[in-house]
């Protein structure tokens, strides 16, 4: 099999406050969006944004439970872009979960969580490329 990921998708809340946070913050634009959702094109994947009981309800789950243990990642170019990308965030409804810091494995990240709690990691790593189209290569 493939090693891809086509969807990534979000349980969420309340989908105009999830909206700002993503169009204000990380300055996405949605591709597609209705009443329950919105989809974002990203580099090689699309990241989706759900209303939980509609994602629960087509999941064949009777709810969804979050915060999951699981947290996704925006790398940037430079260390420098770090505490300004948290910023915008930060002003876009989410809320700081941990301040950017060098990690013992190197870099310089902080986590932000968005307003249904879902971690972001806002990090630069030095040993990985981010390409023009901002696909990131891991270790070189």
């Amino acid at each position: 099999m493939q090693q891809q990921v086509s969807v990534i998708t979000l349980g969420v809340g309340d989908l105009a406050s999830s909206r700002r946070f993503y169009c204000e913050g990380f300055g996405w634009s949605p591709v597609f969006e209705n009443a329950e959702i919105v989809f974002y094109q990203m580099n090689g994947f699309v990241l989706g944004t759900w209303l939980e009981s509609a994602l629960a309800a087509d999941s064949g789950r009777a709810a969804i439970h979050r915060p999951g243990a699981h947290a996704l990642a925006h790398n940037v170019p430079a260390r420098a872009d770090v505490q300004p990308a948290m910023d915008r965030l930060l002003r876009a409804g989410g809320r700081l979960l941990k301040a950017p810091a060098e990690p013992a494995h190197g870099g310089f990240a902080g986590y932000v969580a968005d307003p249904d709690d879902h971690a972001w990691e806002i990090a630069w790593n030095p040993r990985w490329s981010i390409a023009p189209d901002g696909r990131v290569t891991f270790g070189t």
